[in-house]
């Protein structure tokens, strides 16, 4: 009996391989996104001093970066991304997803709910849409170094060294794009293709489309 359950167990995922090969030849060209690994769970406070959690975010896409308010110079090209990327994401059929950023300051002591609230209205971040937050600073460092893998570290003087990064996670949790910034082009165009792509993705997740999505996972039909 236990022979005759794993011969039909292996039937039917070799039928679903098939079926799902078909999908794919039928439904190309298809791009997904890599599923590259889970994102952090985390527990900060916003601008507003509100609890907010990874779990408020969850079923939305969201499009994470890291920074400190002192910053200047050093994150202007983050800051300019996330206001492109926000101004933009009209571009982007959405369906029934909700499109979130989040700004983490890794700098507790000194990004406070005032100054942070002074950051969020700087950029219009309305707490809804776009939230800037930060927490306890061993908290960050387990969310943002060892959970987003982003580098950073206080200097003598106060500053901060660290690697201007985007991070996108979709609504399950999973990150599916991670952009260090480069001086030399903006990241917005790339970042609203990857929006496109995935939402796409989101919208065909069932049936026969669906298994041409996991084709594609398959045979790594990245952008």
């Amino acid at each position: 009996m236990n022979s005759r359950k794993l011969i039909w167990g292996l039937g039917i995922v070799g039928a679903l391989l098939v079926l799902g090969v078909m999908a794919f030849a039928i439904f190309e060209p298809i791009q997904v996104l890599p599923r590259i690994r889970l994102s952090p769970g985390y527990l900060l406070a916003d601008q507003q001093g509100e609890s907010f959690t990874s779990e408020d975010v969850r079923g939305d896409i969201v499009l994470y970066t890291f920074r400190y308010s002192g910053c200047e110079e050093q994150c202007a090209g983050l800051d300019e991304t996330m206001l492109e990327v926000r101004d933009r994401v009209g571009e982007v059929d959405l369906g029934d997803t909700d499109f979130r950023l989040v700004t983490i300051s890794f700098d507790p002591e000194t990004d406070t709910t005032d100054v942070l609230t002074a950051e969020a209205d700087k950029f219009g971040a309305d707490g809804l849409q776009w939230r800037f937050a930060t927490g306890d600073e061993q908290h960050l460092a387990n969310v943002v170094k060892a959970g987003f893998k982003v580098w950073y570290e206080e200097q003598d003087d106060g500053s901060f060294s660290f690697d201007p990064t985007l991070v996108l996670v979709d609504g399950w949790g999973v990150i599916r794009g991670e952009y260090e910034y480069q001086t030399l082009k903006s990241d917005a165009d790339k970042i609203i293709h990857h929006l496109d792509i995935l939402t796409e993705e989101i919208r065909n997740a069932t049936g026969a489309a669906g298994l041409a999505y996991e084709a594609a996972h398959l045979f790594l039909c990245y952008p």
